[in-house]
């Protein structure tokens, strides 16, 4: 068991995958924006079925796979790609980056969570949440919608994990972007929150790390994040970090896998693929990391208690995800430009 390879350690270890894993075993490389308590448990439990098989995953954000992936496409180093919204591996898809597979489980996934060619199938919905240290505030006093943040009371005490590196943060800035557009027929609105956002954030986070730490400190008292890394965090740490799910709704992104074009093993990427998704792993990670699954097949009473009286609550925000697919790299490159750290001076 290799487990976590770090970016230069890939670089170093890409001229010995040709002569095999760890102990003459076959190297799976996985890029994923899961965790390490999440990939680790997966790693395991898939090497235990496939002792010839050493996992080898890289932990970086969405985008950054995404960008990895472009990088490396006329040598790719990958075998799969767990994790990420499924805007951003639709882009990976229209670039050429992903190959297609057919697991037996592809019907159970509603056709809007999956790639009408094959190259990506959601495996998990992930609601977006505001997250607040309890230390610090009771549930009541912490911000209970999206538009709660801009209130006065949170200048200065809010974290965001940096938006261009985190599909999390894709997704929520692309709600609001698409919120505001319906509104008012154009961009404008969306930026202007945005703006106002920026001038309550205290830092931008480079990891998820980093940001429940500070947040545990109290270096800022909120943020946004998703439902299922901090249930996970809850349980599994002291940290003093609760969620509140926002009253007007949430984005619910479709966090998804696929295989890599050009990967060095892609028959066992495709077994990797179709074990992740099977009923028993994605009941696993409900039961021990609080993932939704997308397959409409489960039973009901199958699912954790924590979920069963979850999903009633959740508010899916009606987004269009096409048109922001489209959109979002605009509002992105224009995020980081003209709003980015400017919105005191703007006014806000």
């Amino acid at each position: 068991m290799t487990g976590r390879l770090s970016a230069a350690a890939l670089a170093c270890a890409a001229a010995l995958w040709g002569c095999g894993g760890g102990g003459g075993r076959t190297p799976l490389v996985i890029y994923s924006p899961h965790g390490r308590d999440l990939l680790s448990h997966f790693e395991k439990r898939f090497e235990a079925a496939h002792p010839d098989v050493d996992v080898q995953w890289v932990d970086m954000g969405s985008q950054e796979v995404l960008d990895r992936l472009r990088s490396e496409k006329a040598n790719p180093q990958a075998d799969v790609w767990w994790g990420a919204p499924t805007e951003i591996f639709a882009r990976a898809a229209s670039d050429g980056l992903l190959a297609p597979s057919s697991p037996t489980w592809a019907d159970s996934v509603p056709a809007a969570a999956r790639d009408s060619a094959g190259r990506w199938y959601g495996t998990y919905r992930t609601p977006e949440v505001i997250a607040y240290n309890s230390d610090a505030l009771a549930r009541a006093e912490a911000p209970q919608d999206w538009d709660d943040l801009l209130a006065r009371k949170w200048r200065g005490k809010v974290l965001i994990r940096d938006p261009l590196a985190s599909g999390t943060m894709h997704a929520i800035f692309g709600a609001i972007m698409w919120r505001e557009y319906q509104r008012t027929g154009d961009s404008t609105a969306g930026y202007k929150w945005l703006l106002k956002l920026d001038a309550q954030t205290s830092d931008y986070v480079l990891n998820p790390t980093l940001l429940y730490q500070k947040l545990a400190r109290q270096e800022g008292l909120v943020t946004v994040w998703d439902m299922p890394d901090v249930e996970t965090l809850r349980a599994t740490t002291s940290l003093p970090i609760d969620y509140l799910i926002p009253k007007s709704g949430t984005p619910v992104v479709i966090d998804a896998i696929a295989v890599v074009k050009g990967a060095k093993h892609p028959a066992l990427a495709r077994t990797f693929l179709q074990w992740a998704g099977s009923r028993p792993e994605v009941l696993e990670a409900a039961r021990k990391f609080y993932r939704i699954p997308v397959r409409t097949d489960i039973p009901a009473d199958s699912l954790p208690a924590w979920l069963q009286r979850t999903l009633p609550e959740l508010r899916p925000m009606d987004v269009d995800r096409a048109y922001v697919q489209e959109h979002l790299p605009g509002w992105l490159r224009h995020w980081d430009r003209e709003i980015r750290n400017r919105g005191r001076d703007e006014g806000y």
